[in-house]
């Protein structure tokens, strides 16, 4: 028999399990969410910080223990004081956008339990918004710890608010893919203006974090000209065909300060994204792949100035006699944050 539970005056969610009549029930760590969405209790948590700092970070950074850190702690079976001092550290985020009260707090960290991203989304030639919403629902029924819209085409706002307003877990997007819509697919049309219009909108609709594309930097690009597979990733792709065209720096990047400060606002969090990932083995580790992890670090110690959370999207497609080498390179460079990977096949 397996039923929902909810412990404590924090009201933690738990899935719990009977096992034979002489053991006692397990309790499992359970993302399926409430059963309806009204009067979330986060919404009195947040305004009882109304006046005070907005990030985890930086309240972390202050000895604050939150509410969220709390209820994190119960999820882990940890103390909040080590929830706490992980998330000041750096090697740990806590992605919850002051906009998205419905979410229950989770922690992603090499502290914590591992945690799955699940990729949801419409595309050019599906465009349901029920049907988005409904593979939010078995996505986190199964155990999806975050989520990921990646919509494309039309009705991405009301899409992504659909998915919001139901989510129990953070959501996160990339913001280039529905900037890239707006001037009808051309990546030579994109300017820094109309991409921050677009992450406003959408940290205004409560979207936790957000892949950014900013170390992928115009010298980067010729580094991988004679790769077996290329740029794979769409929103690296994206940038170097910008960077290409106007024979200009990445516009993510030269303008990374600002985006800094408007995270800090809605206490978004970076996955700061990889698009120079290898798309092969044969192209692992490669000098492009590496070049840009550097460049991530340094955008992260940028982004801890302005107390914003961080993590490092991390490539799949890497042998595994080269898997240490990266991880080991991405926590010396990138200063421990969290190592967000795509896995084998991505």
């Amino acid at each position: 028999m397996r039923r929902k539970v909810y412990v404590g005056p924090l009201n933690v969610p738990f899935a719990e399990v009977d096992l034979a009549d002489d053991n006692p029930p397990v309790r499992l760590y359970d993302t399926s969410g409430p059963s309806n969405f009204d009067n979330p209790q986060r919404l009195a948590w947040l305004a009882d910080r109304a006046d005070g700092p907005v990030t985890q970070l930086a309240l972390a950074r202050q000895g604050v223990i939150t509410r969220e850190m709390e209820f994190v702690a119960i999820r882990e079976g940890v103390s909040a004081e080590m929830v706490r001092d992980e998330i000041a550290a750096g090697r740990a985020v806590l992605p919850a956008n002051i906009n998205h009260p419905e979410v229950e707090p989770m922690i992603i960290g090499k502290a914590f339990l591992v945690k799955v991203n699940a990729n949801i989304g419409t595309s050019a030639v599906t465009s349901d918004v029920a049907e988005e919403v409904e593979k939010l629902t078995w996505a986190t029924k199964w155990g999806a710890d975050t989520v990921m819209d990646l919509s494309t085409g039309p009705r991405i706002h009301e899409t992504r608010e659909s998915i919001i307003r139901n989510s129990a877990v953070p959501i996160g997007t990339v913001p280039i893919y529905q900037a890239l819509e707006k001037v009808n697919g051309d990546p030579i049309k994109l300017t820094w203006e109309m991409y921050r219009e677009t992450i406003i909108e959408q940290a205004e609709q409560g979207v936790d974090y957000m892949t950014v594309h900013a170390g992928v930097l115009l010298p980067h690009v010729p580094l991988a000209a004679d790769r077996v597979t290329g740029i794979v990733s769409r929103g690296g792709s994206i940038m170097a065909a910008w960077c290409l065209a106007h024979h200009e720096e990445n516009f993510l990047y030269t303008n990374f300060a600002e985006l800094c400060e408007i995270f800090a606002r809605y206490d978004i969090t970076f996955s700061l994204g990889d698009g120079l990932r290898p798309g092969s083995i044969a192209d692992a580790n490669d000098a492009a792949q590496l070049a840009e992890l550097r460049t991530l670090g340094e955008l992260t110690k940028i982004a801890w100035e302005y107390d914003v959370q961080v993590m490092i999207e991390g490539p799949g497609h890497v042998p595994m006699h080269k898997i240490k080498e990266n991880v080991d390179l991405q926590q010396e460079w990138c200063h421990e944050a969290p190592f967000y990977t795509l896995g084998p096949l991505t």
